[in-house]
């Protein structure tokens, strides 16, 4: 090629480029605020489900059901949006979410009515209709009856309507517990065959009377919630079980049943959690967790529905710092004796699966050093448990034999997946993605080799600059490994300086770094990152997914360990030639803005300027479920309590700082920013101020655009003033 011809070539090329590059769009702070999960949300198959004690799978597609099988290229339909209607005479707007009964059997729910279908004879029964004013709604499939609080009641509808409760407006029937903290999601639970219902009892007579203001009325009108804070009496809880008189009976003995519940000191009602329920498989019989209020002792309790007595203290789980049982025991199909349980009592240090029998025998347990965190199929000689890896970067699976209690890893590469395995345990279906993969579905053998890809999601950012997206680890203080994300601008340039900010949360039961799409943050970060700024995010101690020793590093003392791990990120920030570290900035919510405040207090000239959104400010304002598991109470734990308390370090402020808080937050209370506003006034320190009426712990739709403008403009400002 002569001189001439090469230099019209890379002409060309350039060209070529900058016309690909000029296709590119920014996106808006609208866009990626309302849009991540709409126009931006890679393409998923919808209802992808293993048939029943089958090792075919379904998916939805064009409002039509798809049925096929791992080793054949060939699907069948198994119904269309217009089939369904014609079978029962219906007006479907979509295709329902389907219930699996057998392989071809499957119910569904729509405008409150309940339907059973029958694919293979092509067959719709309406089961059963819920009133207008009926809520918390179970169906049990067995026999279509209904179960559902009206008010703060109890009622049971088969051919008629059983009102099961007759409580006064103080005693909450039938609904979660508990603030649902310690796995509690519901009220109500069908025994398996349908004919009893155990429910949820709170008595909240002793919580405070807390209040909200409607600011939209006139007057403006005062809504009192109970709100038990952390230290003061909480609600009175029990459970209760209710077997549906039958058709014959002219007296039903005790057909509404409180099962004898107790204390450790025997005492009934007392402060205690009971949670994880679970109904033996003969529907005889319900385990209960019983968690003491000090959350270090745990008892599995085996209860009679018959006379609603103890049966079986089970087992008991003890520890120094705190317990949290959040999953129900897992009964055995083929083995109705035997069930899995889900503990942190064991050698590892991380939650694994202790195998059981009905008398509290443990037969056995599945030991691996990462977190175990749910099972989706047993079979009488196996179980296949989904799992975090050790990084807590994405997943893997393991086989577990019942006989040797042995585990076998198999690994589904990089990335974040979701997992189910066949009825048989020879194949998988495997949905995951990775930093630069939106999504992929495949069926996969037990080796992890692919046999069918499903779907490969084109990226529906590709023609939008998004920056990008790096992942490591950071040394903690304590020698502990820390991961992050750090998103840059598309037109980085390692030889400028920019500014940075620092996006945390670092609270238990939250894990805002992986490895899977845009490494688990959120589009505004690369929006902002489009504008010449690092967004960067670490996992401390305390955080999910990590193990015991990890998440326990902040007992009594919420927000001292967090703020070690998050100053050794600071200072990685700081050693990197491209940052401007006279230019940090931080912003969290809820934790993260108990996070933001503690890092602009207690490490005040570390960051120029802060934005803390709902945060926790003083730990005896908040709910006895959670703060008490973690700090134990006031009265127990004062310096904890003292030394983690933001008002005692407002002098310290060196730095603009602007709280926001929703007037109707029911989670963390106003009172937080209000006790917090007072003392900065008193103490002549200068503080920042804004509050979104009508929203509660967190500002949600349209809205959620102002929210981030407001955010975002604020440490633009500051951190260019």
């Amino acid at each position: 090629m002569n001189r001439n011809l090469k230099t019209g070539f890379f002409i060309l090329l350039q060209l070529l480029s900058c016309t690909i590059v000029a296709q590119k769009n920014f996106l808006t702070l609208e866009e990626a605020v309302r849009q991540q999960f709409g126009k931006f949300y890679p393409t998923h198959l919808e209802a992808l489900h293993w048939l029943p004690n089958s090792d075919q799978y379904v998916y939805l597609k064009n409002d039509t059901l798809y049925m096929e099988e791992p080793m054949n290229k060939k699907r069948t339909i198994m119904a269309t949006k217009e089939s369904l209607q014609q079978m029962g005479k219906i007006t479907l707007t979509g295709m329902p979410q389907f219930h699996w009964m057998t392989q071809s059997t499957a119910w569904f729910e729509k405008d409150r009515k309940y339907y059973q279908v029958d694919f293979k004879n092509k067959n719709l029964i309406l089961k059963n209709e819920s009133p207008e004013d009926a809520e918390n709604v179970e169906y049990s499939p067995v026999n279509g009856s209904l179960a559902y609080t009206k008010g703060n009641n109890v009622f049971i509808k088969t051919d008629s309507e059983i009102q099961v409760t007759h409580d006064p407006s103080n005693i909450v029937n039938g609904q979660s517990i508990s603030r649902n903290e310690y796995g509690i999601s519901k009220g109500l639970f069908w025994s398996p065959d349908g004919t009893t219902l155990a429910y949820y009892t709170k008595d909240e007579s002793d919580v405070w009377d807390y209040p909200l203001t409607d600011y939209n009325t006139l007057p403006a009108k005062v809504k009192n919630i109970k709100y038990p804070m952390s230290g003061n009496l909480s609600e009175k809880v029990s459970l209760s079980v209710y077997r549906i008189p039958k058709k014959d009976e002219k007296k039903v003995a005790k057909s509404n049943l409180r099962l004898a519940i107790t204390d450790e000191k025997g005492e009934y009602n007392d402060q205690f959690y009971i949670t994880n329920i679970a109904w033996t498989p003969d529907s005889k019989d319900i385990l209960v967790a019983w968690l003491n209020r000090g959350t270090n002792v745990m008892k599995m309790l085996r209860y009679s529905t018959t006379d609603g007595k103890l049966i079986k203290e089970l087992f008991v789980e003890k520890d120094d710092k705190w317990l949290e049982p959040d999953q129900s025991p897992i009964f055995l199909p083929q083995q109705p004796t035997q069930f899995l349980w889900r503990s942190y009592q064991n050698n590892t240090g991380f939650h694994n699966y202790k195998h059981y029998d009905i008398e509290g025998n443990l037969l056995g347990e599945f030991s691996t050093p990462y977190e175990q965190l749910n099972t989706m199929t047993i079979d009488q000689n196996q179980v296949f448990i989904f799992c975090s890896t050790p990084d807590a970067m994405g997943h893997l699976v393991v086989k577990g034999d019942f006989k040797l209690h042995k585990v076998q890893e198999i690994n589904l590469g990089k990335g974040q997946h979701e997992v189910q395995v066949s009825a048989s345990g020879k194949f998988i279906l495997d949905q995951f993605n990775e930093v630069e993969i939106p999504n992929r579905v495949e069926v996969k053998s037990m080796d992890g080799k692919v046999v069918k890809t499903l779907l490969n999601a084109e990226n529906p950012l590709q023609n939008y600059f998004v920056g990008k997206t790096e992942l490591g680890t950071i040394k903690g203080h304590d020698g502990t490994l820390l991961n992050y994300r750090l998103i840059k601008p598309t037109a980085f340039d390692p030889s400028k300086k920019y500014p940075v900010l620092v996006y945390v949360y670092n609270g238990p039961h939250v894990q805002l770094v992986n490895g899977g799409y845009l490494a688990g943050g959120s589009l505004w970060m690369n929006y902002f990152a489009e504008k010449g700024y690092l967004v960067f995010t670490l996992d401390g101690r305390g955080s999910a997914n990590r193990g015991k020793k990890f998440e326990q590093a902040i007992h009594r003392h919420l927000g001292s360990a967090e703020m070690e791990d998050q100053l050794a990120g600071v200072e990685w920030l700081r050693k990197q030639p491209f940052v401007d570290d006279a230019r940090m900035a931080i912003h969290g919510w809820s934790f993260g803005g108990f996070m933001t405040t503690t890092m602009m207090l207690r490490q005040p000239g570390v960051f120029k300027c802060g934005v803390a959104g709902g945060p926790v400010l003083d730990w005896s304002l908040y709910e006895v479920m959670y703060t008490e598991r973690y700090m134990d109470t006031p009265q127990e734990n004062p310096e904890g309590y003292k030394e983690n308390n933001l008002n005692n370090y407002i002098k310290n402020l060196s730095g603009p700082l602007l709280m926001i808080h929703g007037t109707d937050d029911d989670v963390v209370v106003m009172q937080h920013n209000m006790r917090f506003l007072k003392t900065c006034i008193t103490n002549n320190v200068p503080i920042d101020f804004f509050a979104y009426p009508g929203h509660a712990h967190n500002v949600r739709g349209k809205d959620r655009v102002h929210l981030m403008h407001k955010i975002l403009d604020y440490v633009e400002h500051e951190l260019h003033h």
